[in-house]
């Protein structure tokens, strides 16, 4: 009977989850229409490298899913590390690292910049993964090697603007089963390793406020007025929105178009640095 009710209620909370989202969808796009033309049009003109892994690469499926619904926003998408592909505008893009090694990819974007990127580049960025922290990460380590790497590059590449971003999360966990792991004690660290991410992704705000794309904070955004979160030890963290995701990770359908929308935007309203 317990089994039973835990999953009637998982139904409807999933089918209220789905209607959010795609209302949440709708007013994403409503305001990416309300950015003017001339941006999109100055947009298309840049030169752009982002690297990634698995929620990255939802993240450029988003992309080609707002390009297909909004045409005028004209981006050349491509995966590729030549240096020579940014001889013109481009948005390039290209696994870095490997999941569960975050400084893996502290030094692969470096060393993708040093290739030739950040000479040709306007905008450059990569993000972690959920993956790469839990409970028992370090991240005054992990931070601090990443400010390190930013701050070095900056100094080296002075005409490129690179951005940071928030370390994506986890939402409640997914499915009767594992709804029933939760509860038998079978997934004890859920909630500390998403609010480890929490913690790092706070630091970074504090540190990049000024280049920041605050990915966690989209992925928990249900509409205006309301965000998915948790408690623990007397403290709220954000979560990733139960309603963006099929596995409790990584984004589906509407979730990479809300996360998409808003990274384009953010693009848009970038002022590159001029020599």
């Amino acid at each position: 009977m317990r089994l039973i009710l835990i999953a009637a209620f998982g139904i409807l909370s999933l089918a209220s989850c789905r209607q959010a989202a795609t209302e949440s969808l709708n007013a994403a796009y409503d305001r990416l229409d309300r950015v003017p033309r001339e941006r999109w049009q100055a947009l298309a003109q840049k030169k752009i490298f982002f690297g990634h892994k698995s929620v990255g690469a939802n993240i450029v499926d988003g992309l080609k899913d707002v390009l297909a619904r909004r045409p005028d926003i004209a981006l050349d998408i491509r995966e590729t590390l030549d240096p020579a592909a940014f001889s013109g505008p481009v948005f390039a893009h290209s696994p870095i690292g490997t999941n569960k090694d975050p400084l893996s990819k502290v030094v692969r974007f470096r060393e993708v910049l040093e290739s030739g990127v950040g000479e040709a580049a306007d905008i450059a960025f990569f993000k972690f993964c959920f993956i790469d922290f839990d409970h028992e990460t370090d991240i005054g380590r992990i931070f601090d090697r990443y400010v390190e790497l930013i701050d070095g590059l900056r100094a080296r590449f002075p005409k490129l603007r690179i951005i940071s971003i928030t370390v994506p999360l986890l939402s409640e966990p997914v499915g009767v089963k594992d709804r029933l792991r939760k509860l038998l004690g079978r997934m004890p660290w859920h909630e500390e390793d998403n609010a480890q991410r929490n913690r790092f992704n706070e630091m970074l705000r504090g540190r990049f406020r000024d280049s920041l794309f605050d990915l966690a904070a989209v992925e928990s955004r249900i509409d205006d007025t309301r965000k998915a979160t948790f408690r623990k030890d007397g403290r709220e963290y954000e979560m990733l929105y139960r309603g963006y995701t099929d596995d409790g990770g990584h984004l589906d359908r509407e979730g990479r178009q809300i996360v998409a929308i808003e990274l384009l935007t953010a693009l848009a309203n970038l002022s590159v640095p001029t020599p």
